[in-house]
């Protein structure tokens, strides 16, 4: 599965890790529910390092991504509008 930080690349992950993926993103979520900010980027922050932990593709790969996530600077209140009900990443099947 390739998964595209916004304003930074896409990454290749094995499909085989789309559980942990989804169990970061509800983790992203659960935090913002419960408007804790420290949580929220110690979630969000943890997702990016698993995405980032994947190969990496050449900016010339016109791969399509299968997630998006938002960019690493993305604040607090914008988190409210992007990780809400399932999150971004919908349940594996």
């Amino acid at each position: 599965m390739i998964v595209r930080i916004s304003g930074e690349g896409q990454y290749r992950l094995d499909d085989g890790e789309h559980s942990k993926l989804d169990e970061l993103d509800n983790a992203v979520v659960a935090a913002v529910d419960a408007d804790n900010e420290d949580g929220f980027h110690e979630a969000f922050e943890e997702l990016l390092a698993f995405v980032r932990s994947g190969d990496q593709l050449a900016d010339d790969d016109l791969s399509v991504s299968d997630h998006i996530l938002p960019p690493s600077d993305l604040t607090f209140p914008e988190a409210g509008e992007e990780f809400s009900g399932d999150g971004l990443i919908p349940e594996p099947t």
